[in-house]
């Protein structure tokens, strides 16, 4: 039996979201990247360490952005270009994040150009806290960026001769400058799937690393030569020991910590004993809708955050949102 109740995508997923052009048209065009610095309109976020100034006010968050005289020192990524013609960039910031000192004159916040901006509703934020709360926007400018910074600050030197590399393409490329050759972003690609047993159970597990009652779906990275549903398969045996058929596709989105695509997929086991890998897989359950509703409730099962594919897998299956995250 193939039970599908529920299974509506409940809105987007989170950090699959944007409303800016990626521009790559422009990326090796130096003098419309110097224009697009020197243009005043032009808006920069700062991203140090997977972090960004963000503003919340009433249940919302927007980012901070500075306008290039006012940005720091730092590598620039070209982010894009949106559909009012305005150009955002991020620059690599190595110094703390500034929380409490005033922001330049002319700082734009939240949409509007504050002089003196109310720093009780800025703080630095990463994308899992900040993502579910901004906009379409803002969220894909911020993955943007974040992965950006990941990729440059494990890439700094070739790989094939050693040489420290030089950014170039608008932060989207590195060049070696003794060989030549030439480097660019990578993505990793994992398969994240909820198992159920195409009646009223799914499973979730617990990783080793997690405390008691934090339960996600499985997830792992794609091999060399392995087919997604390939993936899907594999891992789901190596980590439970259970068997599936028939992978279907939900979506996909970056999770860039550090360079992750996400590959959301429900499969249907074959099987349903359980054999844990004890190195991946502390605790395992099969679960019933009401059982999961129940456990979730009472607080017995914490799910992963919002902003994450696998609470969009388990909310999707079980037909609507559930409470609290991690």
């Amino acid at each position: 039996m193939d039970d599908r109740r529920g299974e509506v995508l409940l809105g987007p997923l989170l950090l699959a979201r944007g409303g800016v052009d990626r521009s790559s048209n422009h990326r090796s065009d130096e003098a419309w990247l110097k224009s697009a610095w020197a243009d005043p309109a032009t808006r920069v976020l700062l991203i140090g360490d997977g972090h960004t100034l963000v503003r919340r006010q009433n249940g919302t968050a927007e980012l901070v952005f500075l306008s290039p005289l006012q940005a720091p020192p730092g590598e620039r990524y070209l982010l894009g270009v949106d559909a009012d013609g305005v150009t955002y960039f991020a620059v690599a910031v190595t110094t703390p994040l500034p929380t409490g000192l005033p922001l330049p004159q002319g700082t734009e916040v939240a949409g509007a150009v504050q002089d003196v901006p109310d720093w009780a509703d800025i703080a630095a934020e990463g994308l899992r806290k900040a993502g579910a709360a901004l906009g379409d926007r803002d969220a894909g400018l911020l993955v943007n960026a974040v992965a950006l910074e990941a990729w440059h600050s494990g890439h700094e030197h070739c790989p094939r001769c050693g040489a420290r590399t030089t950014v170039v393409a608008g932060g989207h490329m590195r060049v070696c400058p003794d060989d030549g050759s030439q480097h660019f972003p990578r993505v990793d690609p994992a398969v994240i799937m909820l198992v159920h047993d195409g009646a009223d159970r799914c499973l979730l597990a617990r990783g080793p690393q997690w405390p008691e009652g934090r339960f996600s779906v499985l997830a792992g990275f794609v091999e060399p030569g392995e087919s997604l549903e390939q993936a899907v398969a594999r891992e789901v045996l190596e980590e439970v020991g259970v068997t599936v058929t028939a992978p279907r596709y939900l979506g996909s989105q970056p999770w860039p910590f550090p360079r992750s695509l996400m590959l959301g997929f429900f499969a249907e086991a074959t099987s349903t004993e359980l054999v844990l890998d004890s190195q991946e897989i502390a605790e395992a359950r099969w679960l019933t809708r009401t059982e999961l509703g129940a456990a979730v409730e009472n607080g017995d099962i914490r799910l992963p955050p919002g902003v994450s594919i696998a609470r969009r897998l388990i909310e999707t299956w079980y037909g609507s949102y559930l409470s609290g995250d991690w």
